[in-house]
């Protein structure tokens, strides 16, 4: 299998003008470059640009795959609607990492696999992704915490993945809604292969979410309360192009005031998320197994249902059975000679249900040296110990 590697940039906020698109443009000769989007695949050499900054100049969401086992997700924020000190509590080494630039947090989430990716299509993810950028902008920390679950999620399969005084790290908080994650949320902590026996152990932990609706009286109230310079500020960032900035930080706000207090829960150690989880997975598979077990035990007694009442039907007319073999075996098709074998074990069973076996063994001898030119036939009847 070839070196495969895709990378998408998403411009959100603010489109690109045109000398920024030259800018980007010049990074390579193949990429797909509109004034919000830049995508580009390589199947050999790589992207001469630096992801990390891109994000600082000019886009707000990236995404990259690679076909050997890396997926990572970039956002970048208004250093107001997202705090370092905040992201920060979720960075896990070198997988879960934000810094600031300017006046922007860029966040990067990263998963690796060497197992490998070799049937995964990237080319819709962002789109599927992207919304996680807004959800953190209105104080939804969930996409962090799931960052950072994937990333001790590894340690199981790879006990290598972190040295074991890690154990008693404490998980960073625990928001609201791990139980009912968003459409973007579901697709972010598939991208970033999050475990699902320990997504749900855990969301044990999470309370229920509560999102305030957004009554555009109590909005309007609101905003009437802002001091002058402040709505000033906005105006001028709005004139300045960066409308869809001015509405999140306008809604966190909103949502800040609105938002019931919800008290934290304990936090557990890494130790204590991957034993719970270990148990949980065991206790599932083990029920998996036993409803496999089950399953198979009713069709195995319907397949004994149905070949008891075939030898039944069998037993009336064993003659013309005889007879359909020879005329099976005389069209020497491959296909008629699996259904003449299929009849023949049939009527062997009839014979050791009704004690006629010896009479059985002359006739499939004397059909055998009638047929013994047919090496096809012969090896199926040999391997149905016919």
């Amino acid at each position: 299998m070839s070196e495969y590697q895709y990378y998408e940039f998403v411009a959100i906020d603010r489109p690109l003008d045109a000398q920024a698109q030259a800018e980007v443009g010049a990074l390579s000769t193949r990429a797909e470059i509109t004034a919000t989007r830049f995508v580009n695949e390589y199947h050999w050499g790589d992207f001469r640009g630096d992801p990390n900054q891109l994000m600082e100049r000019y886009y707000d969401a990236h995404l990259y795959f690679a076909n050997w086992g890396t997926r990572r997700i970039m956002l970048r924020l208004p250093r107001n609607l997202l705090d370092l000190d905040v992201a920060g509590q979720y960075c896990v080494s070198d997988q879960v990492t934000a810094w600031t630039a300017g006046q922007h947090l860029v966040l990067s989430l990263t998963n690796d696999d060497e197992s490998g990716d070799w049937d995964y299509e990237p080319q819709a993810s962002l789109s599927s992704i992207i919304d996680i950028h807004d959800e953190l902008a209105a104080g939804d920390h969930r996409a962090l915490y799931l960052a950072w679950l994937a990333d001790y999620g590894v340690w199981e399969p790879d006990e290598d993945a972190f040295d074991h005084d890690e154990d008693d790290e404490l998980e960073p908080p625990v928001p609201p809604g791990l139980r009912t994650l968003t459409a973007p949320q579901h697709e972010l902590a598939e991208f970033l292969r999050v475990d699902q026996d320990l997504l749900a152990v855990a969301a044990e932990a999470s309370p229920p979410l509560d999102v305030p609706a957004d009554a555009p009286e109590q909005l309007a109230a609101w905003l009437t309360k802002l001091p002058t310079d402040e709505k000033d500020r906005l105006l001028l960032q709005v004139a300045q192009g960066h409308a869809a900035t001015v509405r999140m930080e306008i809604l966190r706000g909103f949502r800040d005031i609105m938002a019931p207090s919800v008290p934290s829960p304990g936090r557990r150690t890494v130790a204590d998320l991957l034993d719970n989880a270990r148990r949980r997975r065991d206790a599932r598979q083990r029920q998996e197994a036993a409803q496999r077990a089950e399953e198979e035990a009713r069709r195995e007694h319907a397949r004994a249902l149905a070949r008891q009442k075939r030898l039944d039907d069998l037993s009336h007319d064993e003659e013309a059975a005889w007879d359909k073999v020879e005329a099976l075996i005389a069209t020497r098709k491959p296909t008629e000679y699996d259904a003449a074998v299929a009849l023949l074990s049939d009527l062997q069973a009839l014979a050791e249900r009704d004690d006629r076996f010896d009479s059985f063994t002359l006739r499939s001898m004397a059909l055998r040296d009638a047929h013994a030119r047919k090496p096809s036939l012969i090896d199926r009847l040999n391997r149905a110990r016919l």
